[in-house]
């Protein structure tokens, strides 16, 4: 008797199944790398992750979501440098360690440009990206005025601005190479506006 194919199952699956999350965020980073953002749609990243187009939606509102969770799963999970000096270094590697990934390189235009057309998921997206680092550097650069260490009337949302507009120019636009380097450098240059008695 001839066996008979089972087809294979799509899974709708519920919120509470992270498995489902981890298939979907791993396949839309594979094929932004692949395809860039423009081709990687809902229906193909719910076709490669083997789960349905409905269960991508409940879990994410937009593509521009679920690319941006991608992306940037936990930009929090790493605890800031004691030092205020080692702090700013630490944002700066990490910036152009972020912009380097290829899978941002290739997402970062396309999602920029869908975000400007939704102001409501702009700010939400934005909150989740930079408001505790944001809040976190305003109270070290805070500190460190008040210690002497830092001059008077430095924003930390200036320095935060400079340090994402740097990297990702070097990254996205000079295609730099040596990442550390640049990194280094962005880190002096920031600095040298930034500190009280700087040599720089």
């Amino acid at each position: 008797m001839a066996e008979t194919a089972v087809p294979r199952r799509t899974r709708h699956g519920s919120r509470r199944d992270p498995s489902i999350d981890a298939d979907v965020l791993a396949a839309t980073r594979r094929l932004l790398t692949e395809h860039g953002y423009a081709k990687t749609t809902i229906d193909l990243i719910a076709t490669t992750a083997n789960v349905s187009r409905p269960a991508v939606y409940r879990r994410w509102r937009s593509k521009a979501h679920l690319v941006h969770e991608a992306l940037f799963p936990d930009l929090g999970r790493e605890p800031p440098a004691d030092d205020f000096v080692d702090e700013i270094t630490r944002l700066c590697h990490g910036a152009l360690a972020m912009y380097s990934d290829p899978a941002v390189r290739e997402a970062i235009p396309g999602l920029l440009a869908d975000l400007r057309t939704d102001r409501g998921m702009r700010r939400v997206l934005s909150d989740r990206l930079e408001a505790t680092a944001r809040s976190q550097l305003g109270e070290r650069v805070a500190a460190a005025v008040t210690s002497g260490v830092a001059r008077a009337g430095v924003s930390a949302d200036t320095i935060m601005d400079v340090i994402a507009g740097g990297a990702w120019y070097a990254v996205c636009v000079r295609r730099i190479k040596d990442i550390d380097v640049a990194a280094d450098e962005l880190a002096a240059l920031v600095l040298g506006g930034v500190l009280a008695n700087s040599s720089a």
